[in-house]
């Protein structure tokens, strides 16, 4: 059965949802039954490729909040991701364009390592700082989820992953995607935002006792 993830890079709850499903995962026996397949979705594709503010400023201009409501929105998710097991450190991400990296991650998805890559992707971003729009970055995080350092320069030249991504994109719109994370169980039913592993738990049982027939 299929689980599908819309997702970007750039969304603090896209790595906690992930983290979340994870959890419900852990707890359901048939996990060789299902195919995870990340999508590609943008929240914002006008943010330049060098970055030229931080994630507080941009979050401030973006949402029209005042600089004290987004350091207490950021304090929160880091609570949320803290909860999870994940380090947030909003102070070093670094707010460019996230469109290679998803090219890199539909390539991935090409050599079976999709979730590895957007893995690492989020641990970078949202942990390491790492700038996710700079090509020797990009293709240094391949090669450490084993991604073939030519062949991965692909990702970034051939126009295929280019396709793939906004492919995914449109894809969203069609749904009616308007925010992100998003599951969808079996072409049957959704879960929108970071929702707690038991929410994630019932719709898998759900979905996949319909898929099997029970």
């Amino acid at each position: 059965m299929k689980i599908e993830i819309w997702s970007d890079v750039m969304c603090p709850f896209c790595y906690i949802g992930k983290r979340n499903l994870e959890q419900a995962l852990a707890q359901f026996a048939d996990c060789d039954k299902l195919e995870i397949v990340w999508k590609s979705y943008q929240l914002d594709d006008t943010v330049p490729e060098t970055a030229t503010e931080s994630y507080e400023a941009y979050l401030v201009k973006r949402k029209g909040l005042s600089a004290t409501q987004v350091q207490g929105m950021l304090q929160n998710v880091t609570k949320m991701a803290r909860e999870v097991g994940l380090n947030y450190d909003f102070d070093k991400a670094v707010i460019v364009n996230s469109r290679k990296a998803h090219q890199l991650i539909q390539f991935a998805k090409t050599r079976k390592l999709g979730d590895e890559m957007e893995e690492r992707l989020f641990l970078a971003y949202f942990t390491e700082g790492k700038n996710i729009a700079d090509t020797d970055t990009l293709t240094q995080l391949g090669i450490e989820i084993g991604l073939d350092a030519n062949e991965l320069q692909t990702a970034f030249t051939d126009e295929q992953y280019v396709y793939m991504m906004t492919q995914d994109i449109q894809e969203a719109r069609q749904i009616g995607v308007n925010g992100v994370p998003f599951f969808v169980f079996n072409r049957k039913y959704a879960i929108s935002g970071a929702q707690p592993p038991q929410a994630f738990l019932e719709t898998l049982r759900k979905s996949f006792d319909e898929w099997r027939g029970v």
